[in-house]
């Protein structure tokens, strides 16, 4: 079984082609920024938008059976543009067991996985989706590994070493980076990311620069959030920063 949250259909940023993706309940870090904080916590939640009349509930546990059953009403498209599914949080790897068993089920199917995974996660999670992925989205937050421990949550060097691990087994890996002003949005910054995934081997990056999209949820929810008053970065920054990153890289903006 998978404690999901919800599954969006026709999905378009996450993964080739339209897609549809499950979101996973739960995750073990707390990136301040966000932006699907429903996702955080393993409980079910019920959000309210007064605003528009709308209560949204996110939070339930699904049999392989009926997951499967739902994704593969929007297998026509799949098979149109070389889309398929993609598994997101939340941190998805926090259920490798029922991950894993998903993802076999697809294989089954010959309908493509993606997996949008932070890699804070024993290394035994990822073994478990051996050959049963398309690719990874895998974040990468930081090259500090202080901000990484304090700000994040994360233990830099498990992050690190399971994106090593993934690209060394053959598997297609983007490393996806958010680009965070006044947490890593200097050319230092960018330098270091750079640095360390050169030296894990990374060929594909995609940079993702913040927005505030999210942030009706943290009031629904009687949160604060921590960046409410931070404007996104120019295009004339992120491309700025882009081109630190396609020195060494082929890299998609989104």
């Amino acid at each position: 079984m998978l404690n999901v949250s919800c599954i969006q259909r026709f999905s378009i940023g996450d993964g080739p082609g339209i897609r549809t993706t499950v979101f996973l309940k739960g995750c073990n870090l707390r990136c301040p920024w966000c932006h699907n904080p429903e996702n955080l916590s393993p409980s079910p939640q019920t959000l309210s938008y007064p605003r528009i009349g709308k209560t949204v509930s996110y939070g339930v546990w699904m049999e392989t059976e009926q997951i499967v059953r739902e994704v593969m009403e929007d297998e026509p498209f799949y098979r149109a543009d070389g889309g398929g599914v993609t598994l997101s949080g939340g941190e998805p790897m926090l259920q490798p067991e029922g991950a894993a068993k998903l993802a076999l089920a697809l294989k089954e199917r010959d309908v493509p996985l993606l997996i949008d995974t932070a890699g804070s996660v024993p290394w035994s999670a990822f073994e478990r989706m051996a050959g049963l992925a398309q690719m990874y989205y895998y974040d990468i937050k930081t090259a500090d590994a202080a901000l990484y421990r304090g700000v994040i949550g994360a233990a830099p060097g498990l992050v690190v070493g399971n994106l090593r691990r993934l690209i060394a087994n053959g598997e297609v890996v983007h490393a996806r980076v958010p680009l965070i002003p006044g947490f890593n949005l200097t050319e230092p910054d960018c330098a270091g990311i750079v640095g360390l995934l050169r030296d894990a081997g990374v060929k594909y990056v995609d940079l993702l620069p913040f927005h505030r999209l999210g942030s009706g949820k943290y009031a629904t929810m009687g949160l604060d959030y921590p960046y409410r008053d931070t404007l996104p970065p120019t295009e004339a920054a992120v491309e700025r920063f882009a081109e630190i990153f396609r020195r060494d890289f082929t890299v998609t903006i989104e």
